[in-house]
C-alpha cells in the first residue's frame, strides 16, 4: 500500500498505533504528548533534512520517535508529520488563546521596554494565566492583551485574515508572517477563522465542496493550480503568495490565470468553497 509519508505516522522505524493493520512488521506506539516551544519550528523530511513546513508556538504534538537530537511528530491541527529537533519541544499545556495579529512578541515583564522573550505569530496558542486589560499574562511571558483571542472565538472571515499578510515575503514551507508559501497563507486564514485545513496545496483540494464549473464564485473560494493555490477576495481578484514577486500579493483572478498558463503552462486545476 503507498501512503504520502507526509500524512503517515511512520518514522521509517517506529508508527502511530493508528496504523494498525494498514502497515506490518514495524512497532506500534501510542506516542507522547508535547508542544512546540519555539517560536518557529521547521518540520523536516528526514532529520537535519530539508524543510516540509512549520509549526508554530504552542502547536500541540505527539511524538512517536526520536533519533539523532530530533523527534519525530504528528502535528494535531492537521496530522502533518516530520521531524522537529528535540529543542524546539516542551511539555504539553491546555492552551486558552491564540495570537490573532500576524505577530507580536512576549514579553519578560508587562511593560514595553521590557526584555522581549520571543515573537509569536499568528495563530500561536498560549495558556492565559492574567489579564489587566492592557496585557496579558501567559506561560509564554506577558503579551499585549488585544493580540490574543480565545481558542472558542475564531476570527469570522479567511480573506480578510489573508490581507493582513500583504506585502509578507514568500518563503516556501513557512507559516508565518515571517515568511510564507501559498499554502500556507491559505492554512493560516482558515485556521484563524476555525476551518480545518491541511498544511500543502495539494492536500489542500480535498478542503469543503467542488465548485462545478461555470457556477459563480465569490469571496473566500479557493482557486488551485499544480502546486500552488489562491484565495478569492473579490469577482476577479485574489490573494496569495507567489514566487512572481516573491511575497504576498492581490491581483486579478484572470491575469492571474494568463500568466500561469503561459509562464507555466498549467491550467486551472481545481476550486473549492471551504
Amino acid at each position: 500500500m503507498t501512503m504520502d509519508r507526509r500524512i503517515t505516522p511512520f518514522s521509517g522505524r517506529v508508527g502511530h498505533v493508528s496504523l494498525k493493520g494498514r502497515i506490518a512488521d514495524v512497532p506500534l506506539v501510542e506516542g507522547d504528548a508535547a508542544r512546540v516551544s519555539a517560536a518557529l519550528a521547521p518540520l523536516l523530511k528526514a532529520p537535519a533534512g530539508p524543510v516540509d513546513r512549520t509549526l508554530l508556538y504552542g502547536d500541540a504534538v505527539t511524538v512517536i520517535d526520536r533519533r539523532d537530537g530530533h523527534a519525530f511528530v504528528i502535528a494535531a491541527k492537521d496530522g502533518y508529520c516530520g521531524w522537529l529537533a528535540e529543542t524546539a519541544l516542551a511539555a504539553p499545556e491546555a492552551a486558552t488563546h491564540r495570537v490573532s495579529l500576524p505577530a507580536t512578541h512576549a514579553y519578560a515583564a508587562p511593560k514595553a521596554q521590557a526584555e522581549v522573550r520571543q515573537p509569536l505569530y499568528l495563530n500561536s496558542r498560549v495558556r492565559l494565566l492574567s489579564d489587566d486589560g492592557k496585557w496579558a499574562g501567559t506561560t509564554a511571558g506577558f503579551i499585549p492583551a488585544g493580540h490574543l483571542a480565545p481558542l472558542d472565538q475564531p476570527a469570522s472571515d479567511p480573506v480578510t485574515v489573508a490581507r493582513m499578510f500583504l506585502h509578507a515575503p514568500y518563503l516556501w514551507a513557512g507559516n508565518a508572517v515571517a515568511g510564507l508559501d501559498c499554502s500556507g497563507l491559505v492554512q493560516l486564514s482558515l485556521h484563524a477563522c476555525g476551518i480545518a485545513c491541511p498544511g500543502d496545496s495539494d492536500l489542500q483540494q480535498a478542503v469543503g465542496t467542488e465548485i462545478p464549473a461555470g457556477a459563480p464564485l465569490q469571496s473566500g473560494d479557493l482557486v488551485f493550480w499544480k502546486g500552488h493555490v489562491a484565495l478569492l477576495t473579490g469577482p476577479d481578484t485574489i490573494i496569495h503568495s507567489t514566487g512572481f514577486t516573491m511575497s504576498v500579493i492581490e491581483e486579478s483572478l484572470s491575469g492571474a490565470i494568463t500568466r500561469i498558463e503561459r509562464e507555466n503552462g498549467l491550467p486551472v486545476a481545481a476550486l473549492r468553497r471551504p
